[in-house]
């Protein structure tokens, strides 16, 4: 059946392990919109969650680095960061090995994709978790697509990389929600950390509300890294949402820049066509 849910959240450390540091104001209003997308996710109830997120060298190094990954495991755990520095606690989350399983041999129909039943959740996906299904009880289905170490896939094939999800998806009878998460703007683990490009999100973010390929597709890495660092690569997991949406356009419920959590903060809604 098709998507029963889908949308795009950032997923910066800061937003769980300095929470206390952030302007009060701004942090409740992106926490309120969190819980906000996970209640609404909760009402979709889908059978599983697939999330598409940008791994950092915590499973994937540079001796062996996919473009595109996706787990196969029964569970997972995370996060592979110290509890206490992530502000979330360490645990095992289920997973569903025989429909991910599924989904990896009908990819490799169109798309080398590799695949891993061992793999530890890191804050890319830990942070929207901690959020979205805070009791861990909705199966999780990882996807990683490398945004880590040129060479990095061109954007738009990270968009065909969704759309044959999607139409995957769409093929089964389970209630499937999807979920990118990333940046958008920002300079981690650099002298830079903490600086954003307000405009230059809000500019992407317009391309990504309305699923505009040409223009979600249109920017060079090298644009991307100097406009909105290193950590704006991640842009292919939302564009990786607007292909498994494709003719769906979104709801954006919160963007701010809040820099001690070193991103631009976004939260935002695909509104499907059921």
């Amino acid at each position: 059946m098709p998507l029963v849910f889908a949308g795009v959240v950032s997923h910066g450390p800061g937003i769980t392990g300095r929470y206390e540091r952030a302007d009060k104001e701004l942090r409740e209003a992106l926490y309120e919109n969190f819980y906000r997308l996970g209640a609404e996710l909760k009402e979709a109830r889908p059978d599983v969650l697939i999330v598409v997120a940008a791994e950092h060298f915590a499973n994937f190094f540079m001796d062996n680095m996919p473009a595109y990954a996706m787990g196969m495991a029964e569970y997972y755990e995370g996060p592979i960061e110290d509890e206490q520095w992530l502000g979330i606690k360490r645990r095992k989350i289920p997973g569903n090995a025989q429909l991910s399983g599924l989904i990896v041999e009908k990819l490799l129909q169109r798309f080398d994709l590799a695949y891993s039943q061992e793999w530890q959740f890191d804050h890319g996906i830990m942070v929207p978790l901690n959020f979205l299904t805070p009791d861990y009880d909705v199966p999780i289905i990882p996807v990683n697509i490398n945004c880590q170490g040129p060479p990095l896939t061109p954007l738009a094939r990270a968009y065909d990389f969704g759309r044959e999800l999607g139409r995957i998806c769409a093929a089964l009878p389970e209630r499937i929600a999807i979920v990118g998460t990333g940046g958008i703007s920002h300079w981690p683990a650099t002298p830079d950390s903490g600086k954003i490009n307000e405009s230059w999100d809000r500019e992407f973010l317009e391309h990504w509300l309305s699923n505009d390929r040409a223009a979600l597709t249109a920017y060079s890495d090298e644009e991307t890294y100097l406009a909105a660092g290193q950590g704006g690569f991640e842009i292919r997991t939302f564009i990786a949402v607007s292909g498994a949406t494709e003719g769906c356009t979104g709801e954006l419920y919160f963007y701010a820049p809040i820099p001690i959590f070193a991103v631009g903060c976004t939260v935002a809604r695909v509104k499907l066509t059921l």
